[in-house]
């Protein structure tokens, strides 16, 4: 399910942030669904516990997961809302880069292009 870029200037802990969020955001994991282990998770990804477990608690900072003593992390209820609302808070950095595009020569299409394109993905 997670997968790490080892080439890529992320670091590991924020990859394995931002896959859990889009899994959440997709319904990949829905709410309630466990996360791996964070020791499985950590040799399947051959990452440092100590790195799955930072990912965890900045998961749960967030309030996407809730950690259960003894039985592991779980998706909380309400974590697919949290993250539409980050999401819309957007809109106004993409209207802004919408804009500069456009500015440097981008014309409507070719933007109209790149959003159905990064939609698709």
């Amino acid at each position: 399910m997670f997968q790490i870029d080892v080439m890529s200037r992320t670091p590991v802990y924020e990859q394995i942030v931002e896959q859990a969020e889009r899994f959440i955001a997709t319904g990949i994991l829905s709410p309630g669904a466990p996360l791996p282990s964070v020791r499985s998770l950590s040799v399947e990804l051959s990452v440092n516990p100590n790195t799955i477990q930072k990912a965890f608690n900045e998961l749960g900072n967030r309030g996407l997961t809730v950690s259960v003593p003894g039985k592991g992390s779980f998706v909380s209820g309400n974590a697919a809302e949290i993250i539409r609302t980050q999401n819309r808070g957007k809109s106004g950095e993409f209207k802004l880069l919408a804009k500069q595009l456009f500015l440097a020569g981008a014309a409507q299409a070719e933007i109209n292009e790149m959003v159905a394109e990064a939609i698709a993905e």
